[in-house]
């Protein structure tokens, strides 16, 4: 049998996008995506995680947003996005309670 390696990039640091996308879906609210990024770029802003420009952060946030949804941890209904049940396992300190 043959040995497969492993491909994926592994990151070691906190993903504070994909933090926050978690944190705003994480109500029950339902969100359009320019809403929805305006509060992950206004919450970034106050903690002074913003870098790249405005037009970066929205390119990786939408990138950020469809790997939620293609796990199922997010509905996406047209051009709308919910957090689902089980939308905490993507944050940063849900993979770093499972590390330890």
């Amino acid at each position: 049998m043959a040995t497969t390696r492993r491909t994926r990039f592994s990151r070691r640091i906190p993903d504070h996008v994909t933090d926050e996308l978690v944190e705003v879906l994480q109500d029950s609210e339902t969100y359009k995506f320019n809403n929805l990024f305006e509060r992950v770029y206004e919450n970034l802003k106050e903690k002074n995680a913003v870098s790249g420009g405005e037009e970066m952060l929205r390119l990786r946030a939408y990138e950020k947003l469809q790997n939620l949804v293609t796990r199922g941890l997010v509905l996406k209904d047209g051009k709308t996005y919910k957090g689902l049940d089980g939308i905490e396992q993507a944050s940063s300190a849900y993979a770093a309670a499972q590390q330890s």
